[in-house]
């Protein structure tokens, strides 16, 4: 299996005649997860092959216009389309009213039941493939990041080994592949007599970081959770470093920075002022402080491998303990 990663739009503030507005789709074992949801976004789910009905789980990192003006159209599509499944909708405080106002705006009774969920720093989801925690990040208004991470595999159980120390196959096999030690027939088995640990992989972890100018907050928290790809914003170049200070936005040196500074294994920019034509400029302005860098353009997609050769921790990924499962 590999997680997919489609870029449905790259531009900020305002769309261009090339790239709408920044959001991005995740893929992963059947579960369609959607980050921000820009005017046009529907339009570039469709031309990507995704469907809006299989969309579970929706990311709002916070409420401008250029993250937020395509939810009201999109929810009121998925009624046409006679959805029934829950759609869970995460944004800053205030999420719950924004949806019924979004359903309102486009004046339809949802066939589906929308739940919103209120963001808070920490674990988010935790579902059993994967799980999605949140960081406050340094915009002009409340916004959070993303850390996707999917399950890892603490190492390959040996069924001949299970039968051959005679432990018959069931719930027993399942605890000894939980880490749990278990008495079978008077006798005490361990994980390790019927695990092998050498073959043990971490889930892939991506972060996803919006509207922000670097800050130690996020920047910490992403060093905690060692991503193997970091999505960051790049609105401008540092030509325009006042700007960026002003409006809060990054420049691609500075996502350059924070790559190195957080030794992450890749950066994708995003999210790029409408004033540039391509993302050329950024990545090389990324590129003189950090590699690899890729600068995303629409409709782009990008494969990782759910699983990553297990390192020497010595940093363990962010999973606070008030976590909600949804």
């Amino acid at each position: 299996m590999s997680i997919t990663l489609t870029f449905l739009g790259t531009s900020c503030s305002t769309p261009t005649p090339e790239r709408n507005l920044s959001s991005m789709a995740l893929v992963y074992r059947g579960h369609t997860i959607l980050f921000d949801t820009p005017e046009g976004v529907q339009q570039q789910l469709m031309r990507t092959g995704h469907s809006l009905v299989k969309i579970n789980h929706i990311f709002i990192s916070h409420f401008h216009g250029d993250h937020t003006l395509g939810l009201s159209g999109m929810l009121a599509t998925m009624t046409t389309l006679e959805r029934k499944t829950d759609l869970h909708v995460y944004g800053p405080r205030g999420i719950g009213e924004f949806v019924s106002l979004s359903v309102r705006v486009a004046d339809f009774f949802p066939s589906f039941t929308i739940i919103p969920h209120e963001l808070h720093e920490g674990m988010i989801l935790d579902e059993k493939e994967y799980s999605i925690s949140a960081v406050k990040l340094n915009h002009s208004c409340m916004c959070y990041g993303f850390f996707f991470e999917a399950e890892s595999k603490a190492g390959e159980f040996q069924r001949t080994q299970a039968l051959k120390l005679k432990i018959p196959e069931g719930p027993l096999w399942g605890k000894l592949q939980k880490g749990e030690t278990i008495m079978h027939a008077g006798k005490k088995f361990t994980p390790g007599m019927v695990m092998d640990y050498s073959k043990a992989a971490e889930g892939t972890r991506i972060a996803y970081i919006m509207d922000t100018f670097p800050h130690a907050n996020y920047v910490d928290a992403l060093k905690q959770f060692n991503p193997h790809a970091l999505i960051h914003e790049a609105s401008f170049l540092e030509s325009e470093k006042e700007r960026a200070i002003e409006v809060k936005h990054s420049t691609a040196k500075m996502a350059g920075e924070v790559a190195t500074h957080t030794q992450v294994k890749q950066l994708i920019l995003t999210h790029f002022s409408p004033r540039y034509p391509n993302g050329k400029d950024m990545a090389k302005e990324a590129g003189s402080v950090f590699k690899p860098v890729t600068a995303a353009h629409d409709l782009m997609k990008i494969e990782f491998p759910e699983k990553q050769p297990r390192e020497r921790e010595k940093n363990k990924p962010l999973r606070k303990k008030n976590s909600t499962k949804k």
